[in-house]
């Protein structure tokens, strides 16, 4: 039998090398820090209201890759394990764990008091249940699966232990334990309402404090208070039911009429305040903001190698550094948001600084690599050409998510700086079918992407040839490097912290050297609040959570 690492050494492993970095997290409010609850007696009672800028696609957690669906469902569902900011693993719905020293299993010994909200209750076979889901391909899981990497079953060693076991070394597995997508639900609601998932409402039935009551699309989604709750995390405020009795989710898509919600005091919290209105949020009496950078990938904009014309390196050079990302972005988001320079944000574990003013704007050298390309004609619309064919990329829109952080206007600026060194963007609007088809099927040349997880290994996510699309993964580059798979295997292999600055600063480097992602910016979480609202908090995933959260009446 082989050793184990108790959870307490694993904690420490990665606390050492997450910590230092997390406390750089940039997390500010108008009112000199983030929301808390001060020295007033929580009470019980309310409805808090609270503004999102998108709407899920799919409430499912196992299959969506929205962190929207993830926020809302964190009040729903619960995990594993929890994560504090500074990176340490604490108990949930288990109690403790052990992983074994080549990070190929890890045993979990769950709670004996849980129960989901349908009355049914945790136990091992649940867990085996939601995993052994998540990978089932009628699931058509991207991210959740990507999230179990290696998997191969879970064994049920008795009522209530759980062990996990994968293929390969997988350190990354209790980081990705503590997020909503590998969430449990009932295995009673798993058996009997697996296809209803995605719609929402009372079919999703979780343990968290909250239970999912209804949703009308387009407008608003209800959850209650569960009044049997007794399990939170080890890194909540209290224990017990919520304070709140009713949370109500608003989809404003609309920043003025979000940002309107808030000030009116129609919504006690806005997510995602226009950059241009945070000076009115902050100067409006009663309200506050609380902004935190957040962890994992940045907005980038993914380049697909595999198909013309971006399967020349020079061609793919030349718009990375057409574009005037710094110019666009202050422009767009008002200064609120920096821009990126890295795949993954400054806030994530072993981010290479050093690549920040490495590859400024630099449109004269974009007109020479494209001239080395071939790309010498030019058109009557002043596009380059090459062989009578006129130099275009394509660049599908997810139309539901067309406003969110001004993304459209921001892409307006990128195709009129690329229409500058004679490179036309199509950026048509796409409903999901058919948007999924043209980027998971490889036939666009520019996909943006932006995933928050408070790890590295979301390179992993992105440039392994693994997490291929046709695999069930997100690698929109559709490229296969060698030295890419072998520095983000390596990293997912081990927790060593020296191994882990060494090939994680490789990837992101050569990412950026082969032109496979333009990183645009880094998501600030800017978040307007009420005065009443007491409690509200991110979480690692910089996330809002509700569960301590409670009305002041006052």
């Amino acid at each position: 039998m082989r050793p184990t690492v108790s959870a307490t050494r694993t904690g420490r492993l990665l606390a050492a090398t997450l910590s230092s970095l997390l406390l750089l997290t940039a997390c500010s409010s108008s009112k000199g820090g983030t929301s808390g609850t001060g020295s007033n007696t929580p009470v019980q009672g309310g409805t808090l209201t609270a503004a999102v800028d998108t709407e899920p696609v799919s409430w499912d957690i196992h299959a969506s890759t929205q962190d929207v669906t993830a926020e809302i469902q964190r009040q729903v569902f619960d995990s594993l394990v929890s994560q504090d900011a500074q990176g340490k693993f604490h108990p949930w719905l288990a109690t403790k764990w052990e992983v074994a020293a080549d990070y190929k299993s890890y045993t979990f010994h769950l709670r004996d008091d849980v129960t989901f909200s349908d009355g049914t209750k945790l136990d091992a076979s649940a867990v085996k249940a939601n995993f052994d889901h998540i990978v089932a391909k009628s699931t058509k899981s991207l991210y959740a699966a990507s999230l179990l990497g290696p998997y191969t079953g879970t064994q049920v060693v008795d009522a209530h232990t759980a062990k996990v076991t994968f293929s390969k070394p997988f350190a990354p597995f209790l980081q990705a334990a503590g997020t909503t997508y590998l969430g449990l639900y009932s295995p009673k609601a798993l058996a009997a309402n697996a296809g209803k998932l995605a719609a929402g409402g009372p079919a999703d039935v979780g343990s968290g404090p909250f239970v999912f009551s209804s949703y009308t699309k387009g407008q608003s989604a209800v959850l209650t208070r569960n009044p049997k709750y007794d399990w939170g995390p080890a890194t909540a405020k209290h224990t017990g039911p919520a304070y709140l009795d009713k949370l109500v989710i608003r989809f404003l898509p609309t920043a003025s009429v979000r940002a309107g919600a808030l000030t009116s005091g129609q919504v006690q919290v806005a997510k995602a305040i226009p950059p241009q209105n945070v000076t009115t949020v902050k100067a409006t009496p009663g309200l506050s903001l609380i902004s935190r950078q957040a962890p994992g990938g940045n907005y980038n904009l993914w380049l697909n190698g595999s198909i013309a014309p971006l399967d020349d390196q020079r061609v793919r050079q030349a718009i990375q550094r057409g574009i005037d990302i710094g110019q666009d972005v202050k422009t767009v988001t008002f200064g609120q948001y920096p821009r990126a320079w890295s795949p993954i944000s400054p806030t994530t574990p072993d981010y290479d600084k050093s690549l920040e003013g490495s590859w400024p704007y630099d449109p004269k050298l974009s007109a020479k690599l494209l001239d080395e390309a071939g790309w010498t004609g030019r058109d009557a619309q002043g596009y380059r050409t090459k062989n009578g064919k006129r130099l275009t990329v394509n660049w599908p829109l997810l139309s539901i998510q067309a406003t969110r952080e001004g993304r459209d206007v921001l892409a307006q600026a990128i195709q009129a700086d690329l229409k500058k060194i004679g490179v036309e963007v199509k950026h048509p609007s796409l409903d999901l079918g058919t948007y999924n088809t043209e980027v998971y099927g490889g036939k666009a040349n520019f996909v943006d992407l932006s995933w928050p997880r408070f790890s590295p290994d979301v390179l992993w996510l992105f440039l392994n040839s693994g997490s291929a699309p046709a695999k069930g993964g997100i690698n929109a580059t559709f490229v296969k490097d060698a030295d890419l798979d072998k520095w983000t295997d390596e990293g997912r292999a081990t927790l060593d912290e020296k191994v882990h600055a060494d090939v994680y600063t490789k990837v992101q480097q050569r990412a950026v050297d082969l032109a496979l992602v333009v990183p645009l910016y880094t998501q600030v979480s800017l978040v307007g609040e009420s005065a009443k609202v007491k409690g509200l908090t991110f979480n690692a995933s910089n996330w809002l959570t509700y569960y301590d959260v409670w009305l002041d009446s006052k």
